[in-house]
């Protein structure tokens, strides 16, 4: 395990009118957003998503009086803290807000964004790097999941080691070539939903108000997702995100199923949740195993998410589902599945326990990241103001 250095040197301070928080702002897979030491927020829940929103520039849609981006995939936040227990190195909780919305949702998983964890780890000194890879163990606490990520660190002219971000690796959805981050996940079935089959079948058929009877797939292999043919909603499952975004009945008919999809997976109402995702499949068209389409859930992902990628592609070994029935033949106890999204695809291989083809025991895969800005972020006094009152000075 790496060993963890002092706690990085910038504090909170006071700039006027307003409270400078120290943020790394990084690019993390497909996604981007501020990332923050997670001891130097409000301890108060309340008081911390109050921040975070600020932060953010939430609720207004065009999030022009924050640093967020109008779209899900640019209001992420990842809060990283060194490990409390010595089974893992680090922790970190990810913050999903809408840009329309109020709500700072704690209780999802971004596997996009978790490939920043370990670099911003480095990056301010949370982690000390070991050699030329760098290794630590990182334990999600919106829902338990453990992953392993590795990262370069060569060594400077002065010997110093850094995180190392230029690299032949290319991910579609992110121009340009970067080092690689390697993900491995353990263990990541029923991350929310509780078990990889919440109903216990690989296919269920729910009766759904104005469409009528549809066959979905309910799974969660690190991202619970509702899978579903993009034929039997009107769809092909080939479109632009543009082009589903635009199509206010095909929307209005996955919301409708998303909601009784939530409702039988266990989750009960998810009107306000950002779970589950909704996956549209269709064969694939480019020599992958798997075509999708996915909302995040009532936007199409510009690509797919990494922990939806794992989860569809463990639909898409799982005979019966309705993935399977439209995905290429792949075989062995350590597939390669390769999912096609709008921006082009992503390899996820998956470990299969051989004696129960059901359970995926370990997924991984190759991400790219990168550190954006580093400073401090503002937020008005009136909504966090952590100087200490005179009691507490005289105390």
């Amino acid at each position: 395990m790496p060993a963890v250095a002092a706690p990085w040197a910038p504090e909170v301070t006071s700039r006027g009118s307003q409270t400078a928080i120290p943020c790394l702002f990084m690019r993390g897979g497909t996604s981007r957003g501020p990332f923050f030491d997670a001891r130097r927020l409000p301890d108060d829940p309340g008081v911390r998503d109050a921040v975070l929103l600020a932060v953010m520039g939430s609720p207004d849609p065009r999030q022009i009086d924050g640093v967020g981006g109008a779209h899900p995939l640019t209001s992420k936040i990842g809060l990283v803290r060194p490990a409390t227990d010595a089974a893992h190195d680090l922790e970190w909780t990810f913050a999903q807000v809408q840009p329309g919305a109020e709500d700072v949702d704690t209780s999802s998983n971004c596997g996009n964004m978790l490939a920043a964890v370990l670099p911003f780890a480095v990056e301010t000194g949370m982690v000390t790097p070991s050699g030329d890879r760098t290794t630590a163990r990182v334990l999600t606490r919106n829902t338990g999941m453990v992953a392993e990520i590795t990262v370069a660190t060569p060594a400077g002219p002065s010997g110093e080691r850094y995180v190392s971000y230029e690299g032949p690796v290319r991910i579609d959805g992110v121009p340009g070539s970067a080092a690689p981050i390697e993900i491995a996940f353990l263990d990541t079935a029923g991350s929310v939903a509780g078990s990889l089959l919440p109903t216990g079948r690989v296919r269920d058929t729910v009766e759904v108000p104005g469409t009528g009877s549809v066959d979905v797939t309910l799974i969660d292999n690190g991202q619970p997702l509702a899978i579903v043919a993009a034929e039997r909603l009107g769809a092909t499952g080939y479109e632009t995100p543009a082009q589903i975004d635009a199509d206010e009945d095909l929307r209005a008919r996955v919301e409708a199923l998303r909601l009784v999809c939530g409702e039988a997976m266990g989750l009960g109402d998810v009107t306000e949740r950002n779970y589950p995702k909704m996956t549209l499949v269709a064969p694939p068209r480019d020599g992958g195993t798997l075509s999708t389409r996915s909302l995040i859930p009532r936007v199409c992902h510009q690509s797919i998410g990494v922990l939806a990628a794992v989860t569809a592609a463990t639909a898409s070994v799982l005979e019966g589902t309705v993935a399977h029935h439209v995905a290429a033949a792949v075989s062995g106890t350590d597939p390669t599945v390769c999912v096609e999204h709008p921006s082009g695809a992503l390899d996820v291989i998956l470990g299969r326990d051989p004696e129960d083809p059901r359970r995926i025991t370990r997924s991984a895969l190759l991400r790219t990241a990168r550190l954006l800005m580093a400073g401090d972020v503002l937020v008005p006094r009136s909504v966090w103001d952590p100087a200490p009152t005179a009691q507490e000075k005289s105390s």
